[in-house]
């Protein structure tokens, strides 16, 4: 129901919200082209531009130049100790899929060395991939594996749509969670292309150090997660 006290734009901002909170559509969906809304509202594009404007200040719709309006209503992952990123997803209804952007294998500087606690100069392995939920890009992720406890996992890599899986099948060790610092910065312009955003936008910088069930560090892992359409949520729940 519109409430005529309302300016018009603000009046079809809001209903447009309830479409999406009500699932009329979906994160990932692309919105109806402007000639159609302002059919239907009855309303001059200029009046529709203002109102879609409000729900991208709001963080609900994403505006793509060249391609339309899509809903990028944040999507929550909860952080506990396991590292279930793709089930937590799927939790939600959603659907994750990656992209392998690079394999590398390399030797440990300080800054790995420290994190991993090996020698430097010893063996790693780089993992990058493009994580995509409903093929709309959310992060990328950079995992670093100790090459000698690992023999062969730059090949494993890319075998495995899940790490935790590939670590469990291939190595017979837990993936767990020890510690998680989380922290924002503005986009690095090869992030921001890869995530599609522009330049200057905010991504959620999730560092993590994960353990084996002895608790010996088996991965240091760096995630950019664009700011505008994830949230990250500390789970208590997660522990067991």
């Amino acid at each position: 129901m519109r409430q005529d006290a309302l300016p018009l734009y603000l009046q079809i901002a809001d209903e447009l919200r309830r479409n999406i909170e009500e699932s009329v559509f979906n994160v990932g969906d692309q919105l109806p082209p402007e000639l159609e809304l302002s059919k239907r509202f009855g309303v001059h594009r200029h009046t529709l531009r203002r109102a879609v404007e409000v729900l991208r200040q709001e963080g609900l719709v994403d505006v793509e130049r060249g391609r339309g309006t899509f809903v990028v209503a944040p999507i929550a992952l909860p952080i506990g100790k396991r590292v279930r990123f793709n089930e937590s997803l799927k939790a939600q209804s959603l659907t994750p899929t990656w992209q392998v952007l690079r394999i590398v294998e390399m030797k440990a500087d300080p800054k790995l060395s420290k994190n991993l606690k090996l020698e430097l100069g010893k063996p790693i392995v780089l993992y990058e991939r493009l994580g995509l939920i409903d093929d709309l890009p959310i992060n990328i992720s950079s995992s670093y594996f100790p090459g000698e406890r690992f023999p062969d996992i730059a090949t494993h890599c890319e075998n495995y749509y899940s790490i935790s899986q590939m670590l469990l099948k291939e190595y017979a060790c837990d993936h767990l969670r020890w510690s998680t610092r989380i922290s924002a910065r503005v986009a690095r312009p090869r992030d921001a292309r890869l995530l599609k955003m522009p330049g200057n936008s905010p991504i959620l910088l999730s560092e993590s150090i994960n353990v084996d069930q002895s608790g010996i560090t088996i991965e240091y892992g760096v995630t950019r997660f664009r700011g505008d359409r994830m949230e990250l949520v500390m789970d208590h729940g997660l522990d067991n």
